[in-house]
């Protein structure tokens, strides 16, 4: 892709606010994010060291000396595990931080079985020439490990500008009340902390038990992952470049691949929904936006806006399309991130296709401007 010029970076922004079908998820009840951020973040500073709760075990060395030979597995794509086992685990997390290095997104990363897992799982067993498998086998383990040597858990120092931030103090659940605000950002440093490392906010706080995440100088543990970045970029695309994204709405996920038919790339997605699907058919790319507005436009009547006037959202990791906007050729659509990292691929999208926010900034740093992008039908 060249450079794109300031003009045409303003008018991506603005290809962006104007996704209206793409909101990034249905309106929740009044104040829940925010109550739900505040009490995460007081659980986590009055939490006590020895508190037995999903921090039991789950320390940076068990994760980094967790290991698989065979058997019957607590984790890592294990489908059945019992109501009561539903924690965080130190070989699950392992496993997701090498696929995430690896290019083959977990989403969130939380030390927890699911959906995404199982799917990352068996993209990349068939990409090492292994059977498809969405459990772990010793054969897969190897290849994973093979990957990287070094440690998927790290420690991180909280700096003043973490601290500082920008933060808002509540996320409105409302379009109209969120257009009040003069910037989208995180509400706190745990909120901006777990999307940094691509981890969920109860992984964060289980990982550090009793820790101070909102004070300078404290010593955490993270995900030892690429962190994630904000901002725009200069000189796009970046190698491997991805020549083709296949969006498969039945699998609930985003592949990219690079002009010989490689896969580069695996991100599970939030794809449409029931009453506002996703396109069928082929698109391209038309560009790239980071840190977009987003405009409502009335005319796309979601559900619980009484707006009928069109209205915009500032820019901000909360921004109902998150950090980064792909935009597509077909009119309003586009590959977008979210405010909401944990629910990706478990709830429906108002019809465009929405990952994390730090997938969707991999996967914009790495596209090329015409890209094909193929809907496969459900």
């Amino acid at each position: 892709m060249r450079r794109v010029s300031v003009r045409m970076g303003l008018a991506l922004v603005l290809l962006a606010g104007l996704a209206g079908p793409c909101l990034a998820q249905k309106a929740k009840p009044e104040g829940s994010k925010a109550q739900e951020s505040k009490a995460q973040e007081t659980k986590s500073k009055d939490a006590k060291p020895d508190d037995k709760a999903e921090a039991a075990g789950l320390t940076r060395d068990a994760v980094n000396a967790a290991a698989f030979s065979g058997g019957d597995p607590k984790g890592a794509g294990k489908k059945a595990r019992a109501k009561d086992d539903d924690k965080p685990d130190p070989l699950t997390v392992k496993v997701q931080v090498l696929l995430d290095r690896a290019r083959f997104s977990p989403g969130a990363i939380d030390g927890r079985d699911g959906e995404n897992l199982q799917g990352a799982l068996s993209a990349f067993a068939v990409a090492q020439g292994l059977p498809e498998a969405k459990s772990l086998t010793p054969e897969l383990f190897d290849k994973l490990q093979a990957t990287s040597a070094d440690p998927v858990a790290a420690e991180y120092t909280i700096t003043e500008d973490d601290v500082k931030g920008p933060y808002v103090e509540k996320i409105p659940p409302k379009l109209e009340e969120q257009a009040d605000l003069k910037a989208m950002d995180y509400t706190n440093p745990r909120e901006m902390l777990a999307e940094r490392f691509h981890m969920s906010r109860d992984l964060l706080s289980a990982l550090n038990p009793g820790k101070a995440l909102d004070t300078a100088g404290t010593v955490i543990t993270v995900a030892a992952v690429p962190a994630m970045e904000r901002g725009k970029v200069k000189d796009l695309p970046k190698s491997p470049r991805v020549s083709r994204i296949e969006v498969d709405k039945a699998s609930r996920d985003v592949r990219a691949f690079d002009k010989s038919g490689k896969l580069l790339a695996y991100y599970p997605a939030s794809i449409g929904s029931e009453e506002k699907p996703a396109p069928d058919g082929s698109a391209k790319v038309k560009g790239v936006a980071f840190e977009p507005s987003y405009t409502y436009n009335p005319k796309y009547k979601f559900a619980g806006v009484k707006s009928k006037s069109k209205f915009s959202i500032h820019p901000g990791p909360n921004n109902p399309v998150g950090v980064v906007w792909i935009d597509l050729s077909i009119p309003s659509y586009g590959i977008h991130g979210t405010p909401e990292p944990e629910k990706v691929g478990k709830t429906e999208s108002h019809g465009c296709i929405r990952l994390t926010n730090w997938d969707a900034r991999d996967l914009a740093l790495h596209v090329e401007r015409g890209a094909t992008v193929a809907f496969k039908a459900e």
